[in-house]
């Protein structure tokens, strides 16, 4: 019998990597975490399979997802970066991912760790639904505004309530792996 997946990564290798080694896995990992915020936020209005592929362009643009050094980026930066044709050269997501590192900082300094603000929001737990076709998976719920809308009062930007629940599915915060589906949790 072959193994069943998720229906949304069927349609390439690279999806297929993606879902079986990292979407829906916990991660507290804060520059993972930053990682994923820079590459959700990039995503908004685009194909999730699009900022894949540049995956590696925004590691070698974005000195590896170092929020420290993200934050530390000028104008100038942005500026070069809409030239590089190995991420989305949207002026204002370039920008944004410059500011969210410095709102990313700041909340580590309040917190301790990111980690240990946005776990919190799920007092450290997965919420792992049961979803049995894709069209039971929301594109949004109220804890992901909850998170969006703290986020936005600290100052990010391109993280709404639905680039929000795609970050908690992606850093495992939600478990929405097709019921049967190989990569689910309790599978």
């Amino acid at each position: 019998m072959a193994e069943q997946r998720c229906d949304w990564c069927l349609g390439s290798s690279e999806y297929i990597a993606y879902h079986d080694n990292e979407w829906g896995k916990p991660v507290t990992d804060d520059q993972t975490l930053f990682e994923l915020i820079v590459l959700e936020s990039a995503q908004a209005g685009l194909s999730w399979i699009t900022i894949l592929r540049k995956r590696e362009g925004y590691r070698q643009a974005f000195h590896n997802f170092d929020p420290t050094k993200v934050a530390a980026m000028s104008a100038d930066d942005v500026e070069r970066l809409t030239q590089n044709a190995e991420i989305v050269r949207h002026r204002g997501k370039i920008a944004a991912t410059i500011s969210n590192a410095q709102c990313f900082l700041r909340i580590v300094e309040e917190f301790g760790s990111f980690s240990n603000y946005y776990w919190a929001f799920s007092d450290g737990k997965v919420i792992s639904n049961a979803p049995k076709t894709m069209a039971d998976v929301p594109a949004v719920t109220p804890l992901a505004e909850t998170i969006a809308k703290d986020m936005k009062k600290r100052g990010f930007k391109f993280f709404g309530p639905t680039i929000c629940y795609a970050f908690m599915q992606a850093t495992g915060m939600v478990d929405d792996h097709l019921v049967g589906c190989v990569a689910k949790r309790d599978a």
